[in-house]
């Protein structure tokens, strides 16, 4: 890692995206040798799907295996395919991710959607390609949130998102300045990155430590709109930064990170909470999203844009109305300060504290990785074919953390941690 120590001074798009790539295998995979990689993209992203597959087989892999996605041919797909194909997907495919990952192959995905593919699609079509995939993928994404391998994302600035989160500049100015929001929240910069993440993972594990030590029964969430009580699964855990998946390897399954995540209980929460910060779902922009819960369940549900998708998302499973995460960021974060709003979960999860309605982490409960689905359920951990970050934490939310003793403690205010 000596080679990324720089004298102080300008480095090139290229050297930065090395960085990144390196970053990638080191930090967000932890790579061993004689591992496989599987690696998700898309096709604009191939000179960082190169500069990746080049480190990872200087790490020892014995075999990296990328698959492109392409946006024009999923739109050709919603402008042109029967309706009735939009229930099937190529659950082969899946299949065989999931058979790599038993055989121990590490999952890497870049990042760069345009965050409104879809957003003069059929909604119906949307909802049940969504639909179609998600219990497909199941298998393979049980894998992932159970830890059982070393996984991780990145990004990679396309003129689609660019021009999403800089509408008013020129494509070439738009996707500088997303490559440099992206370099800078992924800590590609400093005279030694991987140094760097280092010492931000202490840091992370510093605040898990304080939360795990308090062991809160639930999360009060108050602000306008919000008034929000998350109870948290019995025997949670609070992770951030790197984690240790079941094959002894540790990951950073998310570049950049900032929060500090557990389990809910899926059926204690109950109030009600607005977003923050817009969603982008497969391709469909939702914004203003506002809930209500009873008993840990969705039961009023509406959004100023993409409902109906919301909608049908909430009609994916029962599991899809309840919450498999919470998680806390302080206003104060890299990625919030740079004031963008990314229109990209990887992002802007980074930038507020949130909530993720579906499937739920085991590895967030004492034992978790031991235990069956059933015990897993009996502990509070949903259970769903979805994982979907909404962002709810702003300068003006203040949470508390409620004992079992019933009394109350300050944990944020104005999105801040109070100690």
């Amino acid at each position: 890692m000596d080679a990324l120590r720089t004298e102080t001074g300008a480095v090139s798009h290229d050297e930065r995206l090395d960085r990144l790539a390196l970053i990638a295998v080191h930090v967000g995979l932890g790579l061993r040798p004689g591992q496989e990689l599987v690696m998700t993209a898309p096709v604009e992203a191939l000179p960082l799907a190169r500069r990746i597959t080049e480190h990872a087989y200087r790490a020892g892999a014995s075999l990296v295996t990328t698959l492109f996605e392409d946006e024009e041919a999923t739109l050709a797909r919603f402008r042109l395919a029967p309706d009735e194909s939009f229930d099937k997907t190529n659950g082969w495919l899946y299949d065989a991710m999931a058979a790599a990952y038993r055989s121990g192959a590490a999952r890497l995905a870049i990042r760069g959607d345009d965050p409104a593919l879809l957003a003069g699609q059929d909604p119906d079509k949307v909802a049940r390609a969504n639909r179609a995939r998600s219990q497909a993928y199941r298998p393979a994404l049980e894998l992932i949130t159970q830890y059982a391998i070393n996984w991780s994302i990145v990004a990679y600035a396309t003129p689609a998102w660019a021009k999403a989160v800089f509408p008013d500049e020129p494509e070439h100015r738009a996707v500088a300045l997303l490559w440099d929001a992206i370099f800078a929240a992924s800590r590609v910069d400093g005279a030694d990155p991987v140094a760097s993440w280092r010492e931000h993972n202490r840091s992370l594990q510093a605040r898990c430590d304080l939360l795990n030590a308090k062991q809160y029964r639930t999360l009060h969430f108050k602000g306008e709109g919000t008034d929000l009580q998350v109870g948290l699964a019995d025997g949670h855990l609070w992770l951030g930064g790197s984690t240790a998946a079941q094959n002894g390897i540790v990951c950073n399954p998310n570049i950049p990170t900032e929060e500090v995540f557990t389990t809910p209980h899926k059926d204690r929460v109950e109030g009600t909470v607005r977003s923050t910060k817009p969603l982008s779902y497969q391709g469909t922009l939702i914004e203003d999203i506002a809930v209500r819960f009873e008993g840990g369940r969705i039961v009023e549900a509406r959004a100023r844009t993409g409902e109906e998708v919301l909608r049908k998302v909430l009609e994916t499973d029962d599991g899809a109305r309840r919450l498999g995460e919470v998680a806390l960021v302080p206003y104060s974060s890299p990625i919030s300060r740079c004031g963008l709003l990314f229109f990209n979960t990887l992002f802007d999860e980074n930038a507020a504290s949130h909530i993720a309605l579906g499937q739920a982490y085991s590895n967030c409960l004492q034992g978790g990785l031991a235990m069956s689905a059933e015990e897993l359920a009996a502990r509070g951990a949903n259970s769903s074919l979805i994982h979907i970050d909404w962002m709810i934490g702003s300068q003006s939310i203040d949470i508390d953390g409620i004992t079992a003793a019933g009394e109350a403690e300050a944990v944020m205010r104005s999105g801040e941690w109070v100690s």
